[in-house]
């Protein structure tokens, strides 16, 4: 067990959730509906990132959500951030430790279906690392050689599906591509990865996915969108990404509610 995982499963205090909720932008108010709460600053857990992108609070929450018992994770750390892919690998490595099983990502991305507007959520089936890094950079054993062919559980998304489908919120489907950041992607590029098959673009996920499939967590992705991709709209900003994650954020909260509520995560 790393030292950061012997802290977090001491601040639990006998809780044992087996699902952890990385909550990106727009689903931060999630962390106050957690009940019966335990609050860890990441500073207080050896190896924890500092997150300074503004909205990632930077805690771990652990409680109960629509009574059933989770581990949020609010803020995360992002590549472009220090360069360094593995970043959240002490963070998955402390989930792995206490005992979480299974991982719930979100973030904030571009779409490139005009159909699929800012606000929408998108849950994701796959994706293209375009970053031209990874996480496993420099792990010593074969262990690094992770297939992902089903690196996004089949019957979490299902779970997510049903949840949305009983709660009448519409949810696409698609591809993310994993571009490194910070700065956003041009007309080119946003181009060339529709022609590969990118439905959306993002600056996070991909190396928490391949970390945690490293670490035989399953693993379940949906992204909020807060804009259409550079040469699609208007002119792109970090700002409006803020501004519209509140939005599709809330459609999302609804499906997850549902889904940690009714217990289809379970499985």
């Amino acid at each position: 067990m790393t030292a950061a995982a012997a802290v977090l499963r001491e601040r639990l205090a006998g809780r044992s959730p087996r699902t952890a909720l990385v909550l990106g932008s727009g689903l931060g108010g999630l962390a106050g509906e957690v009940e019966d709460a335990v609050h860890v600053p990441y500073s207080e857990l050896p190896g924890f990132p500092r997150s300074g992108v503004t909205g990632h609070a930077g805690e771990v929450v652990a409680g109960n959500f629509s009574s059933r018992p989770v581990l949020m994770l609010a803020g995360r750390a992002h590549y472009y951030e220090t360069g360094d892919a593995a970043a959240m690998r002490p963070v998955l490595e402390a989930l792995a430790g206490v005992g979480i099983d299974r991982l719930i990502l979100t973030n904030a991305a571009g779409s490139l279906i005009r159909d699929m507007a800012p606000g929408s959520v998108m849950l994701i089936t796959d994706h293209i690392n375009f970053s031209g890094s990874n996480p496993l950079f420099g792990e010593p054993t074969d262990r690094r050689f992770v297939p992902l062919s089903e690196a996004y559980d089949a019957a979490l998304r299902g779970a997510l599906e049903d949840a949305a489908a009983a709660t009448g919120t519409p949810l696409s489907k698609g591809v993310y591509m994993w571009f490194s950041g910070p700065s956003f992607e041009t007309p080119a590029e946003i181009r060339m990865a529709r022609t590969l098959g990118a439905d959306a673009v993002g600056m996070s996920t991909v190396p928490e996915v391949i970390l945690a499939r490293f670490l035989n967590l399953r693993v379940a992705a949906c992204s909020v969108i807060t804009n259409l991709a550079t040469g699609m709209g208007g002119e792109i900003s970090h700002q409006e990404t803020k501004d519209m994650a509140p939005v599709g954020g809330a459609r999302l909260a609804t499906i997850l509610r549902h889904a940690f509520g009714t217990g289809l995560l379970d499985g």
